[in-house]
Formats: structure tokens, sequence, C-alpha cells
């Protein structure tokens, strides 16, 4: 093979990682929220259901946010995201939606400035919170998202809870007795606030 053919190749290949970084570097959001440790009493638990596991690759389908006051439930926030792309089969068996029931969904760039608007200036639990904060802070840029204070669940449910497998939102639900209606968005975060109230309560 002469040098032609080599710096051909060689530039074939440059081209082939510099458009995998980048594809790379779209679906990887930047840290805007501010993790907490702290004990509110005023809150919001958010939950997303996904076609994926990808942040700004694959979308959101499904948005739960449940508003507490002193531990109180005082509002809820349940709605279906048209993610203009085929749900799979795999995700409709896990969650629950299929295509034909998100089909007349608002799109997600609506649904998150509601969403911003339920929250305000409470703190959002979540339960492994990097995974839903990457796919709010994917859509950074489409829509201002506020720099919020995020207290997730798993991490404090690691340090209180000690006689579990792992710390699954199932396994904590299953532990604590909680009745669970999983990869519901609503119904995982009402087992969020179950396992955070509590953390609360058995912490040192």
């Amino acid at each position: 093979m002469d040098d032609r053919h080599i710096d051909a190749a060689e530039l074939l290949r440059r081209k082939s990682r510099q458009q995998y970084w980048a594809s790379t570097r779209r679906t990887v959001p930047s840290k805007k929220y501010n993790s907490s440790v702290k004990k509110a009493k005023d809150y919001v638990v958010l939950d997303f259901e996904t076609t994926g596991l990808r942040p700004g690759a694959d979308q959101i389908i499904q948005v739960g946010a449940v508003k507490y006051r002193q531990h109180e439930q005082v509002a809820v926030m349940n709605q279906l995201v048209n993610p203009l792309r085929a749900i799979s089969s795999r995700i409709t068996s896990l969650t629950g939606i299929s295509n034909e029931m998100v089909r007349n969904e608002p799109i997600i760039d609506n649904v998150i400035v509601q969403l911003i608007d339920f929250i305000g200036d409470y703190p959002i639990v979540a339960h492994n919170a990097s995974f839903d904060m990457g796919f709010l802070y994917a859509l950074d840029g489409r829509v201002e998202i506020p720099t919020f204070t995020v207290i997730d669940t798993l991490k404090l449910a690691r340090k209180v809870i000690n006689n579990t497998p792992n710390h699954k939102l199932t396994t904590l639900a299953r532990y604590l007795q909680i009745e669970h209606n999983a990869h519901d968005a609503v119904g995982d975060c009402l087992v969020t606030a179950k396992i955070y109230q509590y953390c609360l309560t058995h912490s040192i």
C-alpha cells in the first residue's frame, strides 16, 4: 500500500473518531445542579420514564413529579410525552407506555416548561438522581433549565440502610414494605418520597 492510501485510511479513522466523540459529547450534559444532603421538609420528588438510558440520545416519555410540604403530598404532575420517535417493545413491556398512548401527547419542550413551573424554588428529590438530571439538563439550550438543588435518595439509602443486597428502588420498596407501581413515573416518585422520609428519620 503506498503513502497516499495510508494517508486516506488515516484520515478516515480520524474522521470516524471525531464523529464518535462529537456524538458522545452531545449526549452527556454538563452538571448544572447542586447536590445536597439537606433535610428538607418541602420538596418535589421527580422521576422520568425514557426510551433508553442515554440522555440526549434517548427521550423522556413520562414525567412524574409529586410536591410535598411538611412531608405531606400537596400536588401531583403526571404527563405522558410524545418522544417523536418509536418506543421499543422492550420499553413498552417495562413501562406499559406504548406508541399509541403518546401519539397525541405534548412534546418535551412544552412539558418541561410546565415542570419547571411546578417545581418552582423547591429542592428536587430523586432516586439515582444523576439519571433523571442527565435527561433534564440534556434539554438545556432548547429550554432554559434552572440550577436546581437535588437530593439523591440512592446516596442517602446507602448510608442508612445496610441490610439489602442493593439499593435499587424496587429492592428498597420491598425491604420497607412499600406498595410500588414500578416503572411508572408517579409510582416511583411515591416510593422515593417514602424512602427519603425513612432516611431522614433513621439518619444519625
